[in-house]
C-alpha cells in the first residue's frame, strides 16, 4: 500500500478528569478562527470589547432569555415537539459546553439552531468554517446526551436568514481536530504565532493586545505594522479633588458633589480611570459598578502622593506574572532590561534638553557627556554600577534644566532652579516635578495592571513595601518626555506661576488651583500623539504606556527577544 493512499488517525485529547475546565463551543470557533486569539482568550483570560461584540450582545438579547425545556431522551414521546431556548449542556467524554441558542425537533430528532449577528455570508457551504465547527460542536454534545442530531441551523439576525449545515463526516473531523488542537495547544502553554498580514486582524476585538503586525515586525522587519491598534482615547482619566467630595453612581453617570450640593457629572462610558486627590468619598454602589466595568480607582494624598489603587479580581493572565517574577529573580535578565530603560531615560533627556534649550545653542561638550553616559551604561556589570551611571546622566541633565525654562523681559528666570531635591521639594519646580511623577507613575501602575502584570514587583528598582517598583522601572524613559515635559510647558506657557505655590516649614507644594490647572497640561500631554520610531503609525502617549507594557509582556513570554523601548527624536 503505497503512503499516498494512507489516512490521517484522529489523536483525541483524552477524557477530562480533576479539575481541568470544560472547553467551551466558542472558543472552539475562535480557534478554528485563529488559534492565537483562541489561546489569548481561554488560556490567558484577555478580553476586549468592540462593535462587533456588542451588536453580537445584542443580536442575541432575545435567545439569552431562557424559555422552555429540553426533557431527558427516555421522557419524550416519538411526535413530541420540542422548542427551547438559552440551554446549556456538557460533555466530559469530549471535555465541552455550550449554550444553544435555540433547540428545535420533535421527539430524539433534534436541531441546534444558533444566532449570528450581521449577514448570510455568499460563500459555497453557507457559512465560514468557525461558526460550521462550533455549531457542529453543538450537535455532538447534543448526540452525547442521546439525541438524534445530523444538522443544524446558523440564523444570521441582519438578513434574516437560516442557513442549513449538515453534520456529515468532513465537518465531524474538522471539529475534532479543532478540539483537540486547542486543548493540546492550551496543555502546552505555549501562544500560537500571530497571522502574518491576514484581513482578519483589523476587525479582530484583541488586535491591540495580540499585536500581530507588531511581533512579526520583528522576525521579518520588511514587514511594515499597520495601525490596529491604534484606538481613539474615548475616555479619559476623571480627577476629583475637591474636599469633601462625594462621587456616587446616577444612573450611567458619576456624580460629584459637594457639602451635598451637585456641582459636576460625567458618564461612565467616558471615564477611563477615577483619580481622587485626598479626603474624597466614593459610594459603595459606585465602586461596584467601577470594578464591574473594569475602571480603575486610584488614591492619592491631598499633596498628589499615590497611597495605590482599586480594581476588580484583577487579570485572569497569570502567564505575564509568571514571567515576570522569574526574570525578576534572574539577575542577569534584571540587568539587561534595567540598561535599557535607563539607556532610553538618558537619550530622550539629550533630546528633551536639545529641543527646548532657551540660551543659544545647546553645547558640543553637554553631547559629548551624555554620549559617556551612554557607554557607562552599556559597560555596567551589575545594578549598582548601572545607578551610578545614571545619576551622572542625571546630575549632567538637572544641571542644565533650568536652560529649558523660559525667562522674563528682564532677563531673568520665571522660575528659579538650581538642582533637582524630593523630599520635600524646596522650591516650585521640584515641586512640579515631584507631582508630575506621581501622576506619571499612578497612570503606569494602571497601564501595567490592566496588562496583567504585578506593579510591585520589577526589575531595576528593588520591592520595598508600598512601591510598585515596575511602574517606576517602565517610567524611567518616559520621565523627561511626559513629566519633565509637562513641567516646562506648565511654566513656560502661564498655565502654572509663582504664585500657585505655598512654602510651609521648608517645603514647596502647588496650591489647589494651581494642582488643578497642572493637571490639564499633564492630561493634555499625554493625550498628544507621537510618531512611534519602530513602527511608524502616530499613536497618544496615553496609548502608547499600554502598548509599551504589551511589549514588555511579549518579551517576557518568549515572543520578543529584547523589549523594545521607545525613544524619541
Amino acid at each position: 500500500m503505497s503512503t499516498d493512499a494512507q489516512t490521517e488517525l484522529p489523536l483525541p485529547f483524552p477524557e477530562l478528569s480533576g479539575d481541568l475546565p470544560l472547553l467551551p463551543a466558542r472558543m472552539v470557533n475562535e480557534y478554528q478562527y485563529c488559534p492565537r486569539l483562541a489561546y489569548l482568550e481561554w488560556v490567558q483570560g484577555e478580553w476586549a470589547e468592540s462593535s462587533d461584540t456588542v451588536e453580537g450582545r445584542y443580536a442575541h438579547r432575545r435567545v439569552d432569555k431562557a424559555s422552555g425545556k429540553l426533557p431527558a431522551v427516555g421522557e419524550l414521546e416519538e411526535s413530541e415537539r420540542v422548542h427551547a431556548r438559552s440551554i446549556t449542556l456538557s460533555s466530559n467524554r469530549l471535555g465541552l459546553i455550550a449554550k444553544l441558542d435555540l433547540i428545535e425537533g420533535e421527539g430524539s430528532q433534534v436541531t441546534p439552531v444558533d444566532y449570528k449577528r450581521g449577514k448570510r455570508p455568499h460563500v459555497p457551504k453557507g457559512a465560514y468554517d468557525p461558526e460550521r465547527v462550533q455549531l457542529c460542536v453543538q450537535g455532538l454534545i447534543l448526540e452525547e446526551h442521546g439525541y438524534e442530531c445530523a444538522e443544524g441551523v446558523l440564523y444570521f439576525v441582519e438578513s434574516r436568514e437560516r442557513v442549513r449545515v449538515v453534520f456529515d463526516a468532513e465537518l465531524r473531523a474538522l471539529t475534532r481536530n479543532a478540539i483537540d488542537g486547542l486543548r493540546l495547544v492550551a496543555a502546552g502553554g505555549r501562544i500560537p504565532p500571530p497571522l502574518e498580514d491576514s484581513p482578519k486582524c483589523p476587525r479582530c476585538s484583541l488586535v491591540g493586545i495580540c499585536l500581530p503586525d507588531e511581533v512579526n515586525h520583528f522576525r521579518k522587519p520588511d514587514l511594515s505594522p499597520r495601525p490596529m491598534t491604534v484606538s481613539r482615547d474615548e475616555a479619559l482619566p476623571l480627577y476629583v479633588q475637591a474636599r469633601g467630595a462625594k462621587v456616587a453612581k446616577k444612573g450611567e453617570t458619576l456624580e460629584i458633589s459637594v457639602d451635598d450640593q451637585a456641582t459636576q457629572t460625567a458618564r461612565l462610558v467616558e471615564v477611563s480611570q477615577l483619580v481622587l486627590m485626598g479626603q474624597v468619598y466614593v459610594t459603595t454602589p459606585t465602586l461596584h459598578e467601577l470594578m464591574s466595568r473594569e475602571i480603575p480607582v486610584s488614591w492619592h494624598s491631598f499633596g498628589g502622593w499615590f497611597m495605590g489603587h482599586t480594581i476588580g479580581t484583577g487579570h485572569k493572565n497569570v502567564e505575564v506574572r509568571t514571567a515576570q517574577y522569574r526574570a525578576s529573580f534572574d539577575e542577569q535578565a534584571c540587568l539587561r532590561l534595567a540598561k535599557g530603560l535607563v539607556a532610553a531615560k538618558v537619550q530622550n533627556q539629550r533630546t528633551l534638553l536639545r529641543r527646548n534649550w532657551k540660551v543659544e545653542q545647546m553645547p558640543d561638550s553637554m553631547v559629548d557627556g551624555f554620549q559617556a553616559d551612554l557607554r557607562l551604561v552599556s559597560r555596567a556589570q551589575s545594578i549598582g554600577e548601572l545607578l551610578g551611571a545614571e545619576g551622572m546622566a542625571a546630575a549632567r541633565y538637572f544641571g542644565s534644566f533650568a536652560a529649558m525654562i523660559g525667562r522674563r523681559d528682564d532677563g531673568t528666570l520665571a522660575f528659579d532652579f538650581q538642582k533637582r531635591n524630593r523630599r520635600p521639594p524646596a522650591d516650585p519646580v521640584n515641586a512640579l516635578l515631584s507631582y508630575a511623577y506621581s501622576l506619571l507613575v499612578r497612570a503606569w501602575t494602571v497601564a501595567l495592571t490592566a496588562v496583567g502584570f504585578d506593579a510591585y514587583r520589577g526589575f531595576y528598582h528593588q520591592p520595598r513595601y508600598g512601591r510598585p517598583a515596575l511602574a517606576l522601572d517602565m517610567m524611567e524613559p518616559f520621565r523627561p518626555l511626559i513629566g519633565d515635559s509637562a513641567v516646562i510647558q506648565a511654566m513656560n506657557n502661564g498655565e502654572v506661576r509663582p504664585s500657585d505655590f505655598i512654602n510651609v516649614a521648608g517645603s514647596v507644594a502647588l496650591t489647589d488651583d494651581g494642582r488643578r490647572r497642572f493637571i490639564g497640561t499633564f492630561e493634555r500631554r499625554m493625550a498628544q500623539e507621537v510618531t512611534h520610531p519602530l513602527f511608524g503609525y502616530r499613536l497618544s502617549y496615553r496609548r502608547l504606556l499600554e502598548l509599551q507594557s504589551r511589549l514588555l509582556a511579549r518579551h517576557l513570554l518568549g515572543e520578543l527577544a529584547d523589549y523594545p523601548n521607545f525613544t524619541t527624536r
